[in-house]
């Protein structure tokens, strides 16, 4: 740490009650902090933190996801903790300088994402996401055959925290499971086999669904694309709840598959004219899988901080570090 315990400042962002206030007042063991959250944006899509003013040039560390911006108007921060998996703006060269801490919530969301994701998989097996959209129109009309899961293979891309709660979420209903990681000696639960991602081409004709939990880098932009599409299986679903550019979406609109369930796309927000929104076999949300509308991910979030900054009250290394790109 590179500033005394005593000249320290955590401003506090998270939408907390009294009661886990209490909680972080004794986790900080004296070490001053102050709260600046709404509780009252518990259950809300997405929680908001501004530090005040007079705070700035106080704060040695910063607890929710304050813009880039503010961060360089805090000229004593060491510790960001966000409610947020995912930390690409703050990752950016020049956001925070060499040694700064930026830890992250993984491990918070793996139970909201996965389920939505599910839920989106045997929707499109099933057709509702079809007759939903004909509900409007009063279309009493059968729109064909259905899948089961059971007997199916998925393939999982990303087998983290998320990737491996839907393998889970998978098995449960009769499912095998591949798993692609970057490094496949390291297992997960929820997957039989575990393969590199130098794998991918030789593994995407055995999966009837594909199930995209990758964060954005270089290596992951438009990773499946019209080639890999086109390998896919006619009746192949595939659902991506990592990030948007991990799949070539003009290519997915035309490949010949059964469904696409979308809960991140390229760009954000869809923009109105793009041609998935009227495609049949997609079925759109708008990044809404790993909010907070989940209360025990918000719960996880706060156990996370609370982890923390009882850490960083006694001088011990954090848990949920992030690199920066510098």
């Amino acid at each position: 740490m590179g500033i005394e315990n005593d000249r320290k400042l955590i401003v506090n962002c998270l939408p907390l009650t009294e009661a886990e206030r209490a909680q972080f007042i004794r986790a900080a063991k004296g070490m001053p902090q102050e709260f600046v959250g709404d509780s009252t944006q518990r259950g809300s899509m997405n929680w908001t933190a501004e530090i005040p003013d007079e705070l700035k040039a106080y704060a040695t560390a910063v607890i929710g996801n304050i813009t880039p911006e503010t961060c360089a108007q805090c000229p004593r921060l060491e510790w960001l903790q966000t409610w947020s998996a995912g930390v690409d703006k703050y990752q950016r060269p020049g956001v925070l300088h060499p040694g700064f801490m930026l830890t992250n919530a993984t491990g918070a969301y793996g139970q909201s994402v996965s389920e939505h994701m599910f839920a989106m998989m045997w929707s499109i097996m099933k057709n509702l996401h079809i007759y939903a959209v004909g509900n409007p129109n009063a279309a009493w009309q059968d729109a064909g055959r259905v899948i089961s899961p059971d007997g199916k293979t998925a393939l999982i891309i990303g087998t983290g925290d998320i990737g491996s709660h839907f393998a889970r979420l998978c098995k449960s209903v009769g499912m095998s499971t591949i798993g692609i990681r970057r490094n496949p000696t390291v297992e997960a639960p929820g997957i039989d086999h575990m393969v590199g991602f130098e794998s991918l081409d030789d593994v995407l004709q055995y999966a009837d669904v594909i199930a995209m939990c990758v964060p954005s880098t270089p290596s992951t932009h438009h990773l499946l694309n019209a080639e890999r599409i086109a390998k896919l299986k006619t009746d192949a679903i595939v659902i991506n709840a990592g990030r948007g550019d991990a799949i070539d979406t003009q290519a997915l609109a035309n490949g010949m598959i059964r469904g696409a369930g979308l809960d991140v796309t390229e760009p954000e927000p869809l923009p109105a004219a793009s041609p998935l929104w009227s495609e049949p076999k997609c079925l759109i949300t708008p990044h809404v899988a790993g909010g907070n509308h989940l209360e025990s991910t918000e719960r996880r979030i706060i156990a996370i901080a609370l982890g923390n900054v009882r850490c960083y009250a006694n001088g011990q290394s954090l848990d949920n570090r992030m690199p920066l790109k510098g």
